[in-house]
């Protein structure tokens, strides 16, 4: 890897740092407090979806490993158990073994916060009251074709409208745009058939794997492109660790929403059940070490945490750098950088 220069990137990181500018503006005005937290931990909530980056600290004869976040959650959570209410990190994330794109890099930056007492559908209302404020507050969307978008902006020559949702549930997504019908989805022998049947291989992969790929293949691309950004909502549950489950069991009260069939963020209402999440974790530790995964230390002191009593909430998790691309109206997040690591 080699360090790349990118002035001719100016432009857009200043679109950018009026976007962060905006974003902080709302929540402020939406009574979330800043945190400032660290990106490395001595452990780390195990999640078998992605892969974590390994350090270690060195003095002396004392040796201890550590790990870069690829997220804020397990911080974040501890606080919310000791009452501090509404919060909001704005900061550095880091995921390993995942190439880099035009809207992925191994170190990006998380918008990441929760609201006590709301809803995933609640808070998904209150992201899209945002995006409707960035727009307003950010010249180069206001401007790209006339002075009068009114909650829009334009991306890539499309107008996109912040006045409402697309609004798909996963299920409908499936059935609509990759054939797969409702009973075939939340049956994973069925799902298994089904996918053959259109061409998949499926030795080899887990239910995730399998569903992961549709989704990027097949309906990903179709979402937030008729004018106004998708959401898609009602996750199956094997897609949702740390979201509570609807009354039906099947599906997980999470949201995850689009913008020119570009994934921007979500939603999701977080589980509360220390015992629930504790016997998901074991779950995921199973898998990581089937996977081969990064053996890192696991985070019981959140389990610990959750015990004092987390409120019920909605945490939400956003791409900013997927965000400010398309407020810039750049087709890369590379756009965006003044320093690459290329």
């Amino acid at each position: 890897m080699k360090i790349k220069t990118n002035i001719q990137n100016l432009k857009n990181y200043k679109i950018q740092l009026r976007v962060e500018q905006a974003v902080h503006e709302f929540m402020k005005k939406k009574g979330y407090l800043k945190l400032d937290l660290p990106v490395m931990s001595p452990a780390l909530i195990p999640e078998s979806y992605l892969e974590i980056f390994e350090t270690e600290f060195n003095y002396f004869d004392r040796k201890e490993k550590l790990y870069l976040t690829p997220s804020p959650e397990l911080f974040m959570k501890r606080l919310l158990t000791q009452g501090i209410g509404n919060i909001y990190y704005l900061g550095k994330s880091f995921r390993n073994s995942e190439p880099n794109s035009s809207f992925h890099s191994p170190e990006f930056t998380m918008l990441e916060f929760y609201k006590v007492g709301a809803t995933y559908l609640e808070l998904a209302e209150q992201i899209l009251e945002m995006m409707r404020f960035v727009s307003d507050k950010t010249p180069r969307s206001r401007s790209f074709v006339n002075k009068k978008l009114n909650n829009s902006i334009f991306y890539q020559g499309k107008k996109i409208s912040f006045d409402k949702w697309e609004k798909f549930t996963v299920a409908e997504a499936f059935e609509k745009f990759a054939g797969i019908k409702e009973k075939e989805l939340f049956n994973n022998k069925l799902f298994i058939k089904k996918v053959k049947e259109k061409g998949y291989k499926t030795k080899g992969f887990s239910y995730q794997d399998i569903f992961s790929q549709i989704i990027a293949q097949e309906i990903e691309p179709k979402l937030g492109i008729n004018g106004y950004p998708a959401m898609l909502y009602d996750y199956p549950k094997e897609m949702s660790s740390l979201a509570k489950l609807s009354k039906d069991e099947k599906t997980a009260k999470r949201v995850e929403f689009y913008i020119n069939g570009i994934e921007i963020g979500g939603c999701c209402e977080e589980l509360n059940d220390w015992r629930e999440q504790e016997t998901r974790n074991k779950k995921q530790e199973t898998k990581r070490k089937e996977y081969k995964m990064i053996d890192h230390k696991v985070d019981k002191g959140f389990i610990e945490a959750l015990k004092y009593g987390l409120p019920d909430c909605t945490g939400a998790g956003i791409g900013f750098d997927r965000l400010c691309m398309v407020f810039a109206n750049a087709t890369s997040i590379d756009k965006l950088k003044l320093i690459n690591i290329v």
